[in-house]
């Protein structure tokens, strides 16, 4: 059988990955999306992680799946959310991310279980979120934190 070559280069991968990246964000931002909305906002997420998944390294594999799991909070689909957060977690602790990665995976993983209608979870999410993010350097990361973890009703 003859072998396949990826018709995209390594560059275009990355190109598009950060493209759809960003384009998810521009539709969460979006105070009404639609059906069709809600739709593409899901696939870009999952385009971008795809993307990410040619030619990134474990930082943006854990990145992208944290974008999934914000997807699918945003969406109210608490178990893909759950699911998606807890392989962002996963991935910035075995492969020693560093602590803005890890309290974020612990933002993802309070979010979903905010949404899965657990507040105890994501109160003790929350609470490990906030003792990661206490220790990061950069204050602008961690004031990033803050206002996300905000976010979480």
């Amino acid at each position: 059988m003859p072998r396949r070559t990826d018709p995209i280069d390594p560059a275009g991968h990355r190109r598009l990955g950060a493209y759809l990246f960003n384009r998810t964000w521009d539709l969460m931002a979006k105070k009404r999306r639609n059906r069709s909305e809600d739709e593409e906002l899901l696939l870009t997420a999952y385009a971008s992680r795809y993307h990410w998944s040619r030619v990134g390294r474990p930082l943006n594999f854990s990145i992208g799946e944290w974008q999934l799991s914000r997807v699918y909070s945003v969406l109210g689909q608490a178990e893909p959310a759950l699911s998606h957060g807890r392989r962002s977690l996963e991935l910035a602790l075995r492969h020693g991310l560093g602590k803005f990665y890890v309290a974020y995976g612990y933002e993802a993983l309070a979010r979903a279980s905010a949404v899965a209608g657990s507040s105890r979870a994501s109160r003790r999410y929350m609470a490990l979120a906030r003792r990661v993010g206490k220790s990061i350097r950069n204050s602008h990361e961690r004031r990033m934190l803050d206002e996300d973890l905000a976010t979480i009703r």
